[in-house]
């Protein structure tokens, strides 16, 4: 099983690709951060960003979508724009027949530490215990996209890999 997991932006996506395996450890395939200009419109940066996950299916083939629900926060413009970030991922996952799973912050906490309120160091120091990791990760929205993979990963039942 292979899952494409996105930390979703519009600035900065965070990106991963993990392969589910019989191992103690699942392994991380890719991972990047996926960066757009604040000096282009908006709507070339939603172009870029659905461009790039296209890219990205294409290239690795996983089969399922893992993305970071939107939680509350008080920038409206901001939430606004990952909203619409998150559409344009979601478009091109389900365009391309991808399972989708979506996950809010909480959710991913208690999956990657055992505690939902956890913090984001505690998530990051648990993220390289849980996955087999061969390159460096050089973004905090990477590592998230790892801890939203390893997520996906600890709470569907995939039939077509044992657990």
């Amino acid at each position: 099983m292979r899952i494409l997991a996105i930390d979703p932006g519009f600035e900065r996506v965070g990106i991963a690709v993990i392969d589910k395996t019989i191992k103690p450890k699942h392994i991380l395939v890719y991972s990047s951060c996926f960066k757009t200009s604040a000096k282009i419109p908006f709507h070339e940066r939603l172009t870029l960003i659905g461009n790039e996950i296209e890219k990205l299916i294409k290239k690795y083939k996983p089969e399922a979508l893992a993305i970071e629900k939107l939680y509350f926060t008080t920038n409206q413009k901001t939430v606004m724009g990952v909203s619409e970030a998150r559409g344009v991922i979601i478009y091109s996952a389900s365009r391309n027949n991808l399972q989708i799973f979506e996950y809010t912050p909480p959710q991913i906490k208690i999956a990657v530490t055992g505690y939902g309120k956890s913090t984001k160091d505690g998530v990051m120091s648990m993220v390289p215990k849980l996955i087999e990791i061969n390159t460096k990760t050089n973004s905090d929205d990477e590592l998230d996209a790892i801890a939203i993979g390893i997520t996906c990963l600890a709470c569907e039942r995939f039939s077509n890999i044992p657990s």
